[in-house]
């Protein structure tokens, strides 16, 4: 639409040229010559834009330098058409409305600032007789309703921005992942929003005595987690417990009067001052030169959230919507909580009695099995050539046997299962298919991979199913398996040689059906030569 109005201006103001050019102030043929050229010029460039914004969709088209070469046209327009008394002056008024609709109002008041001044210059060079009085009120008009147009523009621009944060936050995440790899996606996506160096949730139960402190300011914009005492969290909770809070540090030394220091309480309209030696402890813990607070509204338990930043200046209007922000996404995460503690009750109980058939169907016989072996061992002598087949067998045997155990308790315990025991428990797979089989699989990982433990278990069987599929598929003697986190997906990465030459296309069904339990994909590539490798994302 933007791109067709400006072509449409074009038309209309180089049709007005040919039908009225007195009126124009073409009063001499250079000019007119000029005007013609300009006009001319301003058409052919418009439709430009507008074919290769069609044909090609190139950002570049949208992008704030094509407004700013159209405040170039139009300051010509201008030059040639009278000066001041030009009828052209309120194109400006198409780009102020156009940038500061579509990039908000800082980059609607910069628009708004050039178009004065172009405007005031085209009009000097015009003319050497100035009507002052007239340049003042055009270009005081085009300032002041300019100023007003990017102020709206910026409104509309903000509350888009604004719906679509609430509408992120507002999606549950996956339930298997857990409460806090929804505090942690929402702690990043306000920071993000914010465009805030770190964003710190600070909460706990009723009945806790440690505080959990979540962040999202680390390198690569990880979040973490860690447990406080009640002095040690007690520099974060200054504020009255209720109140909303505001701090910006002085524009400058010099500028000591610039600080902002306030906090409003509940019942009162007005934001009352803070003394800065009140929050000067703070401002160290945070190390920031900025920051916006609000209370959690959890009903059972108390806690506040900060937002930081190093450079941007936030207002009592970040802090305002700091709060609706709290107010939409907590009693959400406490009704995960809730959920989370019901799902846990009936895990705990089902692993009960899957530990129980566990040692019933299976250890036993596994057991009488490893008693078998053992007599038929027993029996035979030291140099018999089935001898040492048989002392393999028994080996194994009691690996597996031990192995279903630890099983076992893991899954009566309910015992967690972090990066790095996932990660042991992949490698100590791996070896056992290179003692067993003969096959070299090595496992990879990330540095500061993050997986919850909920996950980690998912992930446990997902590769110990893809270790299985090399040795039993294929001849590979060797493969590899990586996990990393890229795009807010885990991505695996199970690489096996083909000896036996290019595969034929093939979907692992029960990896396809496990991935897609976790709403995630899987692709093949065969196409490699010596290769094939199977790729899964999983949106964490």
């Amino acid at each position: 639409m933007v791109f067709v109005m400006r072509l449409v201006l074009a038309l209309t103001a180089i049709l007005t040229l040919f039908v009225a050019p007195g009126d124009l102030g073409n009063r001499h043929g250079e000019r007119t010559l000029l005007s013609s050229l300009i006009f001319g010029g301003y058409m052919l460039h418009s439709l430009a834009l507008l074919l290769a914004a069609r044909r090609y969709r190139n950002p570049f088209w949208h992008g704030k330098l094509v407004y700013w070469i159209d405040l170039g046209w139009f300051a010509l327009m201008v030059y040639c058409t009278g000066g001041g008394n030009s009828f052209f002056f309120p194109f400006f008024f198409f780009v102020i409305l156009t940038a500061s609709f579509q990039w908000g109002f800082d980059e609607g008041a910069r628009i708004t600032l050039g178009a004065t001044f172009l405007l005031a210059l085209a009009t000097w060079l015009t003319d050497s007789n100035i009507n002052h009085g007239h340049l003042l009120l055009r270009t005081a008009f085009v300032l002041a309703l300019g100023y007003m147009i990017a102020y709206w523009g910026g409104m509309g621009v903000a509350q888009r921005r604004r719906l679509s944060l609430l509408r992120d936050v507002s999606r549950l995440s996956n339930p298997r992942f857990g409460v806090d790899q929804t505090i942690a996606t929402m702690l990043t996506q306000t920071r993000d929003f914010y465009h805030a160096s770190n964003c710190l949730l600070l909460m706990r139960d009723s009945g806790d005595d440690l505080w959990q402190l979540h962040s999202s300011g680390m390198p690569g914009g990880r979040s973490t987690l860690s447990r406080l005492p009640e002095g040690a969290a007690a520099p974060l909770l200054v504020f009255a417990p209720q109140a909303l809070a505001q701090y910006s540090a002085p524009l400058h030394p010099r500028l000591p009067r610039t600080l902002e220091s306030r906090q409003r309480v509940p019942g009162d309209t007005r934001w009352q001052p803070l003394a800065p030696e009140h929050v000067e402890q703070l401002i160290d813990l945070l190390d920031a030169s900025s920051f916006v607070s609000a209370p959690l509204p959890l009903r059972k338990g108390e806690g506040r959230i900060y937002v930081v930043s190093e450079k941007h200046r936030f207002s009592r209007v970040d802090a305002v919507f700091l709060q609706q922000l709290a107010a939409q996404v907590f009693p959400v995460i406490e009704n995960i909580v809730l959920l989370d503690r019901l799902a846990s009750d009936a895990a705990f109980r089902e692993r009960q009695k899957i530990a129980r058939d566990l040692h019933d169907t299976t250890i036993q016989p596994y057991i009488g099995l490893r008693h078998g072996i053992s007599a038929v061992r027993q029996s035979l002598q030291s140099d018999h050539p089935v001898s040492a087949e048989l002392d393999k067998l028994l080996d194994m045997t009691t690996q597996v046997i031990s192995d279903m155990r630890q099983f076992t308790r893991n899954v009566r315990q309910g015992a967690a299962q972090t990066e790095a025991e996932l990660l042991v428990a992949l490698r100590r797979q791996a070896q056992q298919v290179q003692e067993f089989y003969d096959i070299q699989i090595t496992i990879q990982a990330e540095e500061g991979l993050a997986i919850s433990d909920r996950l980690a278990a998912e992930v446990f069987q997902i590769v110990n199913e893809g270790m299985h599929n090399i040795r039993k598929h294929t001849r590979a003697r060797s493969g590899s398996i990586s996990l990393s986190n890229a795009d807010g997906q885990l991505r695996i990465r199970i690489d096996n040689d083909t000896p036996e030459g290019p595969s034929a296309p093939f979907l692992p069904g029960s990896l396809a059906e496990r991935t897609a339990a976790l709403g995630g994909n899987i692709a093949i590539d065969c196409d490699t030569p010596g290769h094939t490798t199977v790729s899964i994302a999983i949106p964490v």
